[in-house]
């Protein structure tokens, strides 16, 4: 029952379970790639008009990333012009029609089951839709929740969304492995096996889609369109009438000027937003994540060992992902970013030594185990709510998008580059990796503002100050 003096928790709860779909689906959409990537080569190395090369399944492998960039950067433009909601619906839309398209690239045009370049262009460019729905909702979904939490628990509603992404990652590696192992030979695989793991992901687009005509539009956004009322409205169901109240008037305050320029508030601010993104990616989590089975066999694993130790680091992600989600509003975003950099400068450091003294074993798991658990208590998720939160009501959208494309740029950097630079030099690769988690601690120390507890209206007070 809604209580109009204290609001309601189980609305504001329901709402954003509705908004981290987003996040699951960001994690499953970026993740379903690695179990359908080899079959997915095979199945077009047999095409008989052109060469299906590595260079090519590097393309095919990362082409999501390329519409990753274009929808972060387009997330501003679409939260203010179609409001965050819609956005969102249209994210649902295009991983839906990605899971469709990826399944069966040859709709209406091509010969079914027969490769060419002309499917894989097809294919590339649902991955792409794909990509651009991911963009999507890397920025929009953690602005949303955070135009409606209240400021008190603000930190781990949005942390949330972080879980949902590494929880949407496991999902996907789990049934990727069950329609491998529910499939009668390796050549199924190829014909089929690939197909069923990208279609997978329509069922929870589907359900993200229809779940978010029951959400609300943010107040923020209302009021910022010109629908106070309706604001009041969706503000008192949250935190009751009194609160609510309180609430539309600073955020009338803030927004009296509809249309401030990026630059309102100063540069300060938003290369903060930008420097936040590009550290989340520099530090080399991305590294971790793609290529863990690839770094555990390095370490002497075997296919299937590196398997189980790659499912082991997940869980340990989704234990610190947890820890992040229930600190965050008592000890502040400043103190775990530090505490998060300092851990994975020991992990890395720890890594590139045993890396140049040629150990493998346990000690390379543990401190890999080090690294990923710092990262995932503090820049994993902390770094999205302060991107959703530091930016001033009326150019949050535009600025939100510029970091969010920042981040998606440095992620396809980083990602790209570790290959070559392993293979220069594996250690120092690391050790490049450490200075950037050194580097980051300096930076939330001396630049990034502390949020906790604060409104968003507050931060229009407080980057006017620094003008």
């Amino acid at each position: 029952m809604n209580n109009t003096n204290q609001g309601s928790k189980l609305y504001l709860y329901s709402i954003t379970s509705v908004a981290i779909i987003g996040g699951l689906l960001f994690g499953y959409d970026t993740a379903v790639i690695s179990g359908a990537e080899k079959a997915l080569e095979s199945f077009f190395m047999s095409a008989p008009d052109f060469n299906y090369t590595k260079t090519w399944h590097g393309i095919t492998a990362s082409s999501a990333l390329i519409g990753c960039v274009i929808g972060g950067a387009i997330s501003g433009l679409m939260a203010n012009w179609l409001g965050r909601r819609n956005s969102l619906r249209l994210a649902a839309f295009l991983f839906f029609l990605s899971a469709l398209g990826s399944y069966n690239p040859e709709f209406l045009f091509f010969e079914p089951g027969k490769p060419s370049a002309e499917l894989l262009v097809a294919f590339n460019l649902y991955r792409i839709l794909g990509g651009i729905g991911v963009g999507l909702a890397s920025a929009v979904c953690p602005m949303y929740i955070a135009e409606i939490a209240p400021a008190h628990i603000r930190g781990t509603l949005v942390s949330c969304n972080q879980f949902a992404i590494i929880f949407g990652m496991l999902v996907v590696y789990f049934v990727n492995y069950l329609i491998r192992t529910h499939l009668p030979t390796a050549e199924a695989m190829v014909e089929i096996g690939w197909r069923r793991m990208f279609l997978s992901e329509a069922f929870p687009a589907a359900l993200f889609g229809a779940l978010l005509f029951f959400v609300p539009k943010t107040p923020r956004y209302l009021v910022l369109s010109g629908h106070p009322d309706t604001a009041l409205e969706v503000l008192t169901r949250i935190n009751g009438k009194e609160q609510a109240n309180s609430i539309l008037q600073d955020i009338l305050e803030t927004a009296k000027d509809k249309s401030e320029k990026l630059f309102t508030y100063g540069i300060g601010v938003i290369l903060i937003g930008i420097l936040l993104s590009v550290f989340q990616q520099a530090v080399g989590i991305n590294v971790v994540l793609y290529y863990a089975p690839r770094i555990f066999e390095n370490m002497g694993a075997s296919g299937d060992a590196s398997m189980v130790q790659t499912v082991v680091m997940g869980v340990v992600n989704i234990i610190f992902t947890l820890v992040a989600i229930f600190t965050v509003d008592k000890f502040g975003r400043k103190p775990l970013l530090i505490i998060g950099s300092i851990g994975m400068l020991i992990g890395m450091v720890a890594l590139s030594i045993l890396s140049f003294m040629d150990v493998i074993g346990i000690g390379a798991l543990v401190f890999i185990i080090i690294y990923t658990a710092s990262f995932m208590m503090s820049w994993g998720p902390i770094c999205w709510v302060l991107i959703s939160e530091i930016f001033p009501n009326t150019i949050r959208g535009k600025a939100v998008a510029i970091a969010v494309a920042a981040q998606w740029i440095s992620n396809f950097i980083v990602s790209s580059t570790f290959p070559s630079l392993s293979e220069w030099s594996v250690g120092g690769t690391y050790l490049i990796y450490a200075f950037f988690a050194l580097t980051s601690a300096i930076f939330v120390w001396k630049f990034v503002p502390e949020t906790k507890g604060k409104t968003l209206e507050d931060m229009s007070r407080l980057w006017g100050k620094k003008r």
